[in-house]
């Protein structure tokens, strides 16, 4: 299946947190919080103005980026747990 963002939309899949601490110590799933870091699968083509014209995003696939814990929506696409968000719901571009 082919998903394409619409208007300001992402596409991003989380990246898993390191299962250790820097000092060894093995964090359980049960303590895990979600990862705040994804990679942009795919993007939208941007922002439609009111008078018809088109403001690109900033952000485009392959970005790793940086969002909050609750943002966006999850969703499942060809069996994968990815999630749809805005692009004013990044904080920033990792890079």
């Amino acid at each position: 299946m082919t998903f394409r963002p619409l208007h300001d939309r992402l596409l991003v899949r989380r990246i898993e947190a390191e299962d250790k601490t820097a000092g060894g110590i093995i964090i359980p799933d049960t303590a895990k919080e979600k990862p705040q870091e994804g990679e942009v699968i795919a993007a939208g083509a941007g922002l439609k103005a009111e008078d018809g014209t088109v403001t690109p995003l900033d952000v485009k696939a392959g970005d790793r980026i940086l969002f909050g814990k609750w943002s966006g929506t999850e969703v499942k696409i060809d069996g994968e747990d990815l999630i749809i968000m805005k692009e004013s719901d990044v904080f920033g571009i990792i890079g």
